[in-house]
């Protein structure tokens, strides 16, 4: 009997091997926007050399890309925070696997008007103030002239929120029912907030551009200004730091894995730090 490698591939075992490769499952990711970057930019790296199929979504943000792996919808989630004691509760049958691929930061992000009407640095009790509805006016939190704040928050379950919240108040299980208007991804919040006349939001700080939004600085109780710069990020002196992950139920295997050694290699790294993140080697460690 002939061994398979000296058969012949006839027009029929061809045309099996097409079906096969066309039906093969895709890649499916899902999760934060500020992770979607690199990510997308990988996968259609991964397209182009590799020939795979990957599809790559932010429905939900980070919160969406837990559930939707967790559940075995996706393959891959993308989160902007860590995977909580409450996610694990809450998803038993996964065995979230983190993989981190890089740095960023929350910002608390002004219109330009704002900026130019003197506020530049919050401090924690200010930005509790102005969360819980105490304040209302730019010239309470140092403002040169009466203005009246537009605080647009991201919607809970946003890694962007759940940082914030957490600095805020220690988890966001204690952060008060807000009813200020809401914003989903980083696109979204940086136009609402350039648009907007005394306008607020919390945004990945590679977001904001200095041109139409504006990072503040947060004080300390030291009451020295920390700027969210790269070295003050790098060292976590920054204190809405955070780190970047892409997520597997388990160690990554087959496509996915594929994905996260690229992620973690030099070319994927560069695109980490191509959209305004920091790459693994240039945090302090």
């Amino acid at each position: 009997m002939p061994r398979l490698a000296d058969m012949k591939l006839t027009p029929f075992l061809l045309f099996l091997a097409a079906i096969t490769c066309a039906n093969a499952a895709p890649l499916k990711i899902n999760g934060s926007t500020t992770v979607n970057l690199p990510v997308a930019e990988a996968a259609e790296i991964l397209r182009a050399e590799r020939h795979l199929d990957i599809q790559v979504d932010t429905q939900g943000g980070s919160s969406g890309g837990i559930s939707m792996l967790a559940e075995g919808s996706v393959q891959m989630g993308m989160s902007s925070k860590p995977v909580s004691a409450e996610d694990q509760e809450k998803y038993p049958q996964c065995r979230f696997h983190s993989i981190h691929i890089g740095e960023d930061a929350v910002a608390l992000i002004v219109s330009k008007d704002v900026w130019d009407n003197g506020v530049r640095a919050l401090t924690k009790a200010q930005l509790k103030d102005l969360y819980e509805g105490r304040v209302t006016n730019w010239q309470q939190l140092g403002g040169a002239h009466s203005q009246r704040i537009a605080f647009f928050n991201k919607e809970p379950g946003r890694g962007t929120w759940e940082v914030f919240v957490h600095w805020l108040y220690g988890s966001p299980k204690n952060a008060p029912q807000v009813s200020f208007p809401e914003v989903g991804g980083n696109e979204e919040t940086r136009g609402k907030v350039a648009t907007t006349r005394g306008a607020i939001s919390q945004l990945s700080a590679s977001w904001a551009d200095g041109k139409s939004v504006f990072a503040l600085a947060l004080v300390g109780e030291d009451g020295v200004a920390v700027q969210p710069s790269a070295e003050n990020i790098a060292s976590h002196k920054y204190p809405l730091s955070r780190p970047l992950f892409v997520l597997t139920n388990g160690e990554p295997t087959g496509d996915a894995k594929v994905m996260a050694d690229f992620l973690l290699s030099e070319r994927g790294q560069s695109l980490v730090e191509k959209h305004g993140y920091l790459p693994l080697n240039a945090l302090v460690k």
